[in-house]
């Protein structure tokens, strides 16, 4: 049995499907691109498709994982490329590879957000952001399945920065062009329990700093994986399997390549 790794986007207005909506796609686009996956035993057998931390509805994202097990050999490449024109513009398939290592779930420790903030002035922001760094703590309320939750939006936020938006972001081809002002906060924040998430660290900016956009603020997810404590930085958690590829150049031949022939035929 093969396992594959891929990545992939929700971009533009496919930000605002759910991830059972992304699931039922992904699962059309197994059958539309002949994918020959293996099958969980039990008398409602559905493919094996792992999905690892999904970003929220309404949020874009650069980096969406998940893993997929094969009943026989396929190319990483060319299955990324049959799977990524069975889905949808904007659901989009941007790299494969093959599982060589465990524990992809356990690597993905962090998430680089942007938050664009329509309205909000480069200053403002920067003086909020101030104010969020420089708290021991900062407490938020978010509704929960048992009520009413109080935690601190604070303590997983490794690295928060306030930008201005780059002129191609006022033009024609921006996903909400706007003449108004328009802050970039870029965020780093670690997967922690409960979870913090963007729109918490909006709510303690406000809290904080009064920091309140006049329009909800369009969240894209960067990157997500492994977070360096040294560097600050969040690494590819694909890295290792591509490193243990190459210490194998030999791995994908033969019977594989044989494989890889019959699935671009």
């Amino acid at each position: 049995m093969q396992r594959i790794r891929l990545r992939y986007t929700k971009r533009g207005r496919l930000r605002f499907t759910s991830h059972r909506d992304f699931q039922r796609a992904f699962e059309r686009a197994l059958r539309r691109a002949e994918v020959p996956m293996a099958y969980s035993a039990g008398f409602t057998p559905h493919p094996k498709v792992s999905y690892a931390n999904a970003a929220p509805t309404g949020t874009g994202s650069e980096a969406e994982y998940l893993e997929i097990a094969l009943t026989d050999t396929r190319d990483p490449d060319t299955l990324r490329e049959l799977l990524d024109e069975s889905l949808p513009t904007g659901l989009d398939i941007i790299d494969a590879v093959e599982a060589r290592t465990s524990g992809l779930a356990d690597r993905l420790t962090a998430s680089v957000w942007e938050l664009r903030l329509d309205g909000v002035s480069p200053e403002d922001a920067e003086r909020a952001v101030d104010a969020f760094m420089s708290a021991e703590t900062v407490e938020v309320r978010r509704k929960a399945k048992n009520g009413m939750r109080t935690f601190d939006a604070r303590g997983a936020v490794a690295g928060l920065e306030a930008h201005s938006a780059p002129p191609e972001a006022h033009g024609p081809q921006a996903d909400r062009p706007t003449d108004q002002a328009c802050a970039i906060l870029r965020l780093v924040v670690r997967h922690v329990t409960p979870a913090v998430r963007p729109d918490d660290v909006l709510s303690g900016l406000r809290a904080v700093a009064d920091l309140a956009p006049p329009v909800p603020a369009a969240v894209t997810r960067l990157a997500q994986g492994l977070f360096d404590e040294e560097t600050g930085t969040v690494t590819d958690p694909l890295a290792p399997d591509r490193e243990a590829a190459a210490s194998s150049p030999n791995a994908f031949s033969g019977d594989t390549a044989s494989a890889a022939a019959k699935a671009s035929a």
